[in-house]
């Protein structure tokens, strides 16, 4: 209830504007904390990624450093070319990819597993290392080297393998490298190998999989904060619109209508149109309070002079045009057809003015043949308007149907914006409608500060 009288009465356009901008701040706020955060779980969840190809390649560093060894000391078994045990020695000794590899992948307890792996493979790779250098050995006595690294002197040749034939020494030699207790020992570094694989993935599939957890979470979040933020710019539009701007535009057509505006809308709002209301009855009461004879000039029916002083006081001049008619030569005509007669013409030129302006506008008596005329709730642009009603008023006045004299009138016009106040106003058109007396009468002259005129 209390809440429906609230409502009733209007609800506050700035309390509304200071919740919703209070809530787009906070939700650009949290956008803002998520999108930093969704942006790093996104580098970390590339850094996961990252990380999981610097491991595969370093277990397949010392699997291809294996291979290499593998391959150069059956080369040099083969044909005892001097380079391939340079080469296995320079791998072994020099290149170090297979302790390189393991120190790469020891980051913390994360890789512990996949290490542990990788070590039982360097473990049967220094083990197959001993066939390798006893192989390496047969070779070297067999082709009679005398100069070879000092580590193959801790091989030395079993007795029964002194005595062999060179031939028979790198064949031997051969053997031990290509048989398959040998590729037995190369397939058990190859299975700690996949076996450290395996555990390089279950590290990167689990650390990826939290990463990406988190990441679709913090992206719903940054979605709803997105949505809320629409949601509140589109409520802050339309309850702007609905209480502001729209009570505003109803309320303008209200007021050219003449007519009191609707207290509907914002608090603020309802304030201001209850207290025009409130002028705007007190004006109109005002009004309807002059008499007939107190307001109004008895020969034509147009408001007189404590009318047109009334009116004045309450008008907008930026909304208000001021018009003087002076007929001209007046005082000619009631010499030569009579007061009655100029009586008549001015009852004549008042039905015409009458005829052309609206219902709203104020016709007013000023003096003997000087009338004002208030054109109000109009802008700035009416002057082809008003050029067609005063030439009309004209035509009609230079042609009269009922036996008067034609006669002709001379008008002076101000928008109520180029003046500072009601008596500048009066002053301006004055001085406009003697310019148009002085350019030969019949005629009317817009003032602009210079002098605009047409007859």
């Amino acid at each position: 209830m209390d809440f429906a009288n609230k409502f009733y009465k209007g609800i506050s356009l700035r309390v509304i504007n200071i919740c919703l901008i209070l809530i787009t701040v906070i939700v650009s706020g949290i956008m803002v904390f998520f999108t930093y955060r969704l942006t790093a779980t996104f580098l970390r969840l590339a850094a996961a990624t990252e990380e999981h190809i610097k491991l595969e390649k370093a277990a397949h560093e010392l699997m291809n450093a294996s291979d290499f060894l593998t391959e150069s000391v059956q080369r040099f078994t083969v044909n005892g070319d001097r380079r391939f045990l340079d080469d296995y020695m320079q791998e072994a000794f020099e290149a170090n990819r297979r302790e390189e590899a393991i120190a790469m992948m020891d980051i913390d307890e994360r890789t512990t597993a996949a290490v542990k792996q990788l070590r039982e493979a360097m473990s049967h790779s220094v083990e197959l290392m001993d066939r390798e250098y006893y192989a390496m050995r047969l070779v070297i006595e067999a082709k009679g080297y005398t100069d070879y690294p000092e580590i193959l002197k801790d091989y030395p040749l079993m007795e029964t393998d002194i005595d062999l034939p060179p031939e028979d020494k790198m064949r031997l030699a051969t053997q031990i490298v290509l048989d398959d207790a040998y590729y037995d020992k190369k397939d058990m570094i190859r299975n700690s190998m996949r076996e450290s694989l395996d555990e390089i993935d279950k590290l990167t599939h689990s650390a990826e999989s939290e990463e990406l957890s988190r990441l679709y979470k913090e992206r719903n979040i940054l979605f709803a904060a997105v949505f809320v933020q629409v949601f509140s710019i589109v409520c802050m539009v339309l309850l702007t619109s609905f209480l502001g701007v729209h009570p505003v535009l109803k309320a303008v057509d209200r007021i050219k209508a003449d007519s009191p505006i609707p207290e509907v809308g914002a608090n603020e709002f309802r304030y201001l149109a209850k207290a025009y209301n409130k002028m705007y009855s007190t004006y109109k009461s005002s009004v309807e309070r002059l008499n007939f004879k107190a307001s109004h000039d008895e020969l034509t029916g147009a408001y007189n002079r404590a009318g047109y002083d009334l009116l004045l006081s309450g008008i907008d001049l930026d909304t208000t045009y001021m018009m003087l008619f002076d007929v001209d030569n007046f005082k000619s005509i009631n010499d030569t057809y009579g007061h009655e007669t100029g009586d008549n013409v001015l009852i004549s030129l008042v039905r015409e003015m009458k005829k052309a302006f609206r219902d709203n506008d104020y016709i007013c008596r000023v003096g003997g043949d000087e009338f004002v005329v208030l054109m109000v709730h109009s802008g700035k642009m009416e002057k082809r308007l008003i050029e067609s009603k005063l030439d009309h008023i004209n035509q009609n006045l230079a042609n009269p149907g009922d036996g008067l004299p034609p006669v002709s009138i001379s008008v002076g016009i101000v928008h109520g914006s180029l003046a500072t106040d009601v008596a500048n106003l009066f002053e301006k058109t004055d001085r406009a409608m003697y310019e148009s007396k002085k350019q030969g009468k019949n005629t009317y002259t817009f003032y602009t500060g210079k002098t605009d005129s047409k007859s």
